[in-house]
């Protein structure tokens, strides 16, 4: 990895050192310029695992990406610096979806004095790592909190609004072929939730950001504000100026992403 080039695309400036001050400097840095977003899923293109693609994808073409690729650059990168990294095969909504949820999103547990929890890809997830203690915590101006449950396991739950809020681990669970499997399976059957919607999101120094579909949520300490895209020059502007991606092929999504949103309103009315 060219370390110097990852730190100008997150904007860290600092002396890196495996301790924890720099590694939660790298997790804000990358949290806040590099966006959650599946759209290769939704363009039907390959989205891979592999360290060389992550990388020209997030760093040198200045894309962003989902767990598999977020937490998949950023566990490289402090392995590069120096740090003790285990990566996890961990399930968002285990605790709704059962143990078929394992394997589909990777998890990040840093290892220091104590372990902490490290993760730049739950979209609203966390901003800076958090020592894997049971209770609640602050993240950024929302509550957040790690429960701890049977057989060795963990939860991590998210404010409640939104569709994926949780999210359970075990530090035993590093079964990279099911991250594998999983990820194969979250970009190609057509019950994916990655494969029917498109998913945006971002912290920003003042909240949150997330675009899901044409709907854009803005969450700040004053609440949340929504706005629903009226056109494809509004959907690939919007890219561009809030999410800092230059995607012009976008406005080929936009029938795809109507008709799913045409598809949900439609059933919430009825």
């Amino acid at each position: 990895m060219d370390l110097a080039a990852y730190f100008e695309r997150i904007g860290y400036r600092g002396a890196p050192r495996p301790d924890l001050a720099t590694l939660k400097a790298i997790h804000r840095a990358h949290v806040l310029a590099i966006p959650f977003e599946n759209l290769d899923v939704q363009f039907g293109r390959s989205v891979s695992r592999s360290r060389d693609r992550i990388y020209d994808k997030l760093v040198t073409r200045r894309r962003g990406g989902w767990c598999f690729e977020m937490n998949g650059l950023l566990g490289w990168a402090l392995e590069e610096i120096g740090f003790d990294v285990i990566r996890l095969a961990a399930g968002v909504d285990r605790e709704t979806r059962g143990d078929n949820a394992i394997g589909n999103h990777l998890a990040l547990i840093v290892m220091l004095d104590e372990p902490w929890l490290a993760d730049a890809g739950f979209g609203k997830g966390l901003i800076e790592p958090t020592p894997i203690r049971e209770g609640a915590f602050d993240n950024g101006f929302l509550p957040f909190r790690l429960d701890r449950l049977e057989d060795g396991w963990w939860r991590f739950r998210s404010e409640p609004e939104g569709e994926a809020s949780s999210f359970d681990f075990h530090p035993e669970m590093r079964d990279d072929a099911l991250l594998e499997k999983r990820c194969a399976w979250l970009q190609s059957d057509a019950e994916s939730p990655f494969v029917l919607n498109a998913v945006i999101q971002r912290w920003r120094e003042d909240g949150h950001l997330c675009l899901r579909g044409r709907v854009l949520q803005r969450h700040g300490p004053a609440g949340v504000q929504t706005q629903t895209l009226d056109s494809e020059d509004a959907f690939v502007r919007l890219l561009q100026d809030e999410f800092g991606l230059d995607l012009p092929d976008a406005a080929s999504l936009w029938p795809k992403i109507c008709a799913r949103h045409d598809a949900l309103f439609d059933a919430c009315a009825n």
